[in-house]
C-alpha cells in the first residue's frame, strides 16, 4: 500500500508509541507486508526465524520487538507488539469503509458496462467499458475492473483475506488494505470469490478463464491467459504465470509459483513450486510420466512381495537340508 501523503519516522513513531532506532527524519512512502516490500515501505517483524529475511529485504522501515543494532540503509522502530502496531497502522491510512448503496457514489463505470439486478459496487471501485456484472455480484471497495470483463452471478471480489495471528485469547484479524486488480477480457464464473491483498493487489491477469466455484486468496498473481477450472482453490501470496491451466478441484498451497505454460490434472496438489512447460499430476504434484511410473510400480507390487516371500521361504528350506 503506497501512503497517499509522506510521512517522517517520527511522527509514525508517535502514532504507535515506538522507539526509533536510526534516521528519524527519514520519510516513509507505503506499507506493506513482508513479501511484498519495496524501498521506502514499511514493514513487521515479531517472530525471531524472520528477522534476517526482513532485515535484508527491500523494505527500508522495520517494525520489530527487539532493540538491535540497525542495519545500514534501513531505520528501526522498537514496538512490543508490532503485529498490532501494523495493524493499527494499516487502518489509520486506509480506513474501512461499508457499502452504502448498491452503486457507490465514488464507484466509476465505464461506457457500455452492464451492472445486472442486485449487484453492490463499492467505494472508489474502477470497471472499465463493454464489462458485464450479473445478478447478485459483490465488488468490493477499490477493486479495479478493465474492459471487456464478464463477472458470473453471486461472485464476491474484493473479500479479505484470510490472516489472522494466534493470541492466548483467540485469534486477531489481520487488517486488508489492498484491493482486486482484473484485467481486460478476464471471464470469471458464478460463486468465485477472490480476496484482496493484505497491503498490496491481487491480480488476475488479461485474458485469464475463472469457472465456477473457484477461491483466490489475498495476493495472489494470477497471468495472463490462463485456465482454472471448477473448484481450483489457490493460496495466498502465490504466483501463477502466463499461459497456465488449472483443472478441477486442483489445491495450490501458499507463497508458490507455478511457471508459464504448467498444465496441472484435476484433483492435483500442489505444495511446492512447479517450472513452466510441463503436465503435473498427484498429491504431491510431479510431472506426470513420473507419476505414472510410480502408479505402475505400486500396482505391481502385491507380485513382487509374494516373490520375495516365495524366496525366503526357498531360502530357509535350503538352510534346513
Amino acid at each position: 500500500m503506497k501512503l497517499t501523503q509522506s510521512i517522517t519516522v517520527s511522527e509514525l513513531a508517535n502514532l504507535i508509541n515506538a522507539e526509533v532506532i536510526g534516521d528519524a527524519t527519514a520519510i516513509i512512502t507505503g506499507i506493506n507486508e513482508i513479501h511484498k516490500v519495496e524501498k521506502g515501505d514499511l514493514t513487521f517483524v515479531d517472530v525471531q526465524k524472520y528477522f534476517r529475511k526482513s532485515l535484508t529485504s527491500e523494505a527500508t522501515f522495520i517494525i520489530l520487538n527487539e532493540r538491535i543494532e540497525c542495519p545500514e540503509g534501513k531505520v528501526l522502530l522498537f514496538h512490543k507488539d508490532p503485529f498490532s502496531a501494523y495493524n493499527f497502522l494499516t487502518e489509520y491510512f486506509k480506513p474501512f469503509e461499508y457499502i452504502k448503496g448498491k452503486v457507490a457514489e465514488t464507484a466509476t463505470i465505464g461506457a457500455g458496462t452492464i451492472i445486472e439486478e442486485n449487484v453492490i459496487i463499492g467505494e472508489h471501485v474502477k470497471i472499465g467499458e463493454n464489462s458485464l456484472i450479473r445478478a447478485n455480484t459483490v465488488v468490493h471497495a477499490h477493486s479495479v475492473i478493465g474492459n471487456n470483463v464478464i463477472i458470473h452471478s453471486n461472485s464476491v471480489i474484493g473479500s479479505d483475506a484470510f490472516y489472522y495471528k494466534k493470541r492466548e485469547e483467540g485469534f486477531e484479524k489481520w487488517h486488508s488494505c489492498g484491493y482486486v486488480i482484473i484485467e481486460d477480457r478476464v471471464e470469471i464464473g458464478a460463486l468465485v470469490t477472490v480476496d484482496k491483498g493484505v497491503s498490496s493487489p491481487t491480480t488476475i491477469g488479461a485474458g485469464t478463464k475463472i469457472d465456477n466455484h473457484c477461491h483466490i486468496a489475498h495476493g495472489v498473481v494470477i497471468g495472463k491467459n490462463c485456465l482454472l477450472a471448477a473448484q481450483v482453490g489457490v493460496a495466498g501470496k502465490t504466483t501463477i504465470e502466463d499461459n497456465v491451466t488449472l483443472l478441477g478441484q486442483v489445491g495450490i498451497s501458499t507463497n508458490l509459483t507455478v511457471g508459464a505454460g504448467a498444465s496441472v490434472s484435476a484433483q492435483s496438489g500442489i505444495s511446492k513450486s512447479l517450472e513452466g512447460g510441463r503436465h503435473y499430476f498427484g498429491s504431491p504434484a510431479m510431472p506426470i510420466r513420473q507419476h505414472h511410473r510410480q502408479a505402475a510400480a505400486l500396482r505391481s507390487l502385491p507380485e513382487l512381495m509374494k516373490r520375495l516371500d516365495r524366496l525366503e521361504k526357498l531360502l530357509a528350506l535350503q538352510e534346513t537340508e
